[in-house]
């Protein structure tokens, strides 16, 4: 996926089916009226491959959703002995209209999980502007009997918000990662957790922060 799926605000209709109704910018600085445009530099991991990764920006310039359509770990049965963790990094090209910067105030995170008694599951994730040192990793852990769907949020204050350097072209990285342990579960019985959508329900949603660059001297 290399070089490039450009997508705009014309896929909006994912997002404001996915977004949340509170809006985690109030009291933020109004997002510029000019499109912000992403567009999908590089993506590797077990948990989305080739082709299966989608982004969607909203209308507003206040959100931007990820979508995957195979991302699965699960643990136990005959399950493979790798498929208990699953991992994706994404990295993004994020075009702001000139005289802006952003950063990610928040983040929801979704899927399915079918965790058997004893079976542990854990959602993880952490970004980062390239060049900038790592965020630290959230960690969000479930634990069986579960068997519906899950969300988790990271949410920033602003105060320790990271915000995109002015005036430099920096990608903007994403690692996610879900793992399954199955614990005390009996050997036969099969535990899983997916970040995954079919029909684009279930999308992991990065709320966006503003504010306008200072001016230069």
């Amino acid at each position: 996926m290399a070089g490039g799926l450009l997508l705009s605000a014309a896929v909006a209709t994912l997002l404001t089916a996915a977004t949340p109704a509170h809006n985690p910018s109030a009291g933020f600085e109004d997002p510029p009226p000019d499109k912000i445009v992403i567009k999908v530099a590089t993506v590797n991991g077990s948990g989305c491959p080739q082709g299966t990764t989608a982004v969607a920006v909203s209308e507003d310039n206040t959100a931007f959703t990820v979508t995957y359509s195979d991302y699965l770990a699960q643990a136990g049965g005959d399950s493979d002995p790798t498929a208990f963790r699953k991992n994706c990094q994404l990295s993004l090209v994020v075009h702001v209209p000139q005289g802006f910067t952003y950063a990610v105030a928040s983040a929801d995170y979704r899927g399915f999980a079918s965790l058997r008694p004893g079976a542990k599951g854990t959602q993880r994730a952490s970004y980062y502007f390239q060049g900038s040192p790592d965020t630290q990793y959230r960690s969000h852990p479930f634990t069986g009997p579960l068997d519906d769907n899950w969300q988790a949020t990271d949410t920033t204050d602003w105060a320790q918000l990271v915000w995109a350097p002015c005036g430099v072209q920096r990608n903007f990285n994403i690692n996610t990662e879900l793992r399954v342990n199955a614990g005390t579960t009996a050997p036969e019985e099969v535990s899983f957790m997916t970040m995954d959508s079919t029909d684009g329900d279930i999308s992991t949603v990065y709320h966006l922060a503003w504010k306008e660059c200072p001016e230069k001297s």
